[in-house]
């Protein structure tokens, strides 16, 4: 299956090129945080003013919900998302437009899919008389767990919900320009995971006189890798992390305390379930058996990313229709990152797509990954996203998933 767009639909995308690039370094010289992007938001609206877009805003954050409606009567409602908000990091590119907010970056790409988003959107307002139906424009911060997709489902900003939803993530170590996706599982669930073992403290060189979290935490973590390996199916992943372990002051004194965080990724509501049950038992129980206490403290995050199988093959089609029989791959396996546009798939079937942006001709294999300081990407397949988002929404309103 494929859809062959317009043949105008490209170039015009390419026309955009300097528009959506000037806006995409715009808004990574100035990256906000969390729910709250009102800089980022008022761009957009300013990069969108004047066109046939009713805006909808909610209470719960500065998300962003356009609506295009068709000139002509249609039964389909799509929506295409992109999300606004950076990461809590410092910038280590170089880049003449590099961040200008100390400890805060976009190194996840969120500012080039808003410049995307926004192609997509002027590409479809030029189409709009021969469109049928409505494009929902989502624009949305928090999502860098913040839960920023579920608190504008909550405010209603997507209700009544359309009949299909996509989304674009550029990848900027993976080939320049190829368009990747998965039926089923594509990212995670991702839950947080913090103990604290409390024992007793004292000095050093007498530990037979304390309670000491110190090695008792070692050995959790230890027994942690353990547990998954030997409790869990590795065909349903479950990776269990600990990143970061603390406890003491100094060299000579016994901690009355050892803290470790960490992450739970599963692909499976139940080895979500499982996971944090064992977790839990290991961890108390591992403790006990030094006679110290283990506090465990779970915070659920992003469900598991699921793509319905048909929106994969529409999705593949417009590719292929667009950009020849080579620019789509499917994904042999799923991604054990999480990503919060889960919360749309868990109620409108669609899918999330990669868009690959290392540098044309460069080891893509050797690029810095998202979420990198160094994370750098090759502006110019940007035009490519914003005519494969229009195209998204144009077929899918055409014909629906064929």
């Amino acid at each position: 299956m494929s859809f062959a767009p317009p043949s105008s639909l490209i170039p015009q995308a390419e026309a955009l090129a300097p528009r959506i690039t000037a806006l995409r370094r715009a808004i990574h010289a100035e990256p906000e945080l969390g729910l709250h992007t009102p800089r980022t938001r008022d761009r957009i609206r300013a990069a969108l003013a004047d066109l046939p877009i009713e805006w909808r805003e909610g209470p719960s954050t500065t998300g962003l919900v356009g609506v295009l409606k068709g000139g002509l009567p249609g039964p389909r409602r799509v929506l295409l998302r992109g999300d606004t908000d950076a990461l809590p990091m410092p910038e280590e590119t170089g880049l003449p437009f590099a961040s200008t907010i100390p400890g805060a970056m976009h190194a996840c790409g969120h500012d080039s899919h808003v410049a995307m988003l926004v192609g997509a959107a002027l590409l479809l307002c030029a189409r709009r008389q021969s469109l049928a139906g409505e494009v929902l424009l989502m624009f949305q911060p928090g999502e860098e767990g913040h839960h920023g997709a579920r608190f504008m489902l909550d405010d209603g900003l997507i209700a009544p919900l359309p009949d299909a939803a996509f989304a674009l993530h550029i990848m900027p170590n993976s080939p320049h320009g190829l368009i990747a996706g998965r039926e089923g599982a594509l990212m995670a669930a991702a839950d947080q995971l913090d103990i604290v073992v409390r024992g007793a403290g004292g000095h050093a060189s007498m530990p037979h006189h304390t309670q000491d979290p110190v090695p008792v935490a070692c050995e959790i973590v230890t027994a942690l890798q353990a547990m998954v390996t030997r409790q869990f199916d590795a065909h349903d992943p479950v990776v269990v992390t600990i990143a970061r372990i603390e406890g003491g002051t100094t060299h000579n004194v016994i901690a009355d305390f050892a803290r470790m965080k960490g992450t739970i990724r599963t692909l499976s509501a139940d080895h979500r379930a499982r996971a944090q049950a064992a977790v839990i038992r290991l961890a108390q129980g591992i403790a006990a058996a030094h006679g110290l206490v283990a506090e465990v403290t779970l915070t659920e995050g992003f469900p598991v990313t699921l793509c319905d199988g048909r929106a994969v093959d529409f999705g593949e089609g417009v590719a292929r229709g667009m950009f020849g029989a080579g620019a789509f791959q499917r994904l042999a396996s799923p991604i054990m990152g999480a990503e919060d546009f889960a919360y749309v798939l868990e109620k409108v079937p669609g899918a999330m797509f990669f868009l690959g942006a290392a540098h044309d001709g460069a080891d893509w294999q050797s690029c810095c990954g998202i979420h990198s300081p160094r994370m750098v990407l090759d502006e110019s397949v940007m035009p490519r996203g914003a005519a494969f988002m229009a195209g998204l929404a144009e077929g899918f309103l055409r014909g629906g998933f064929g």
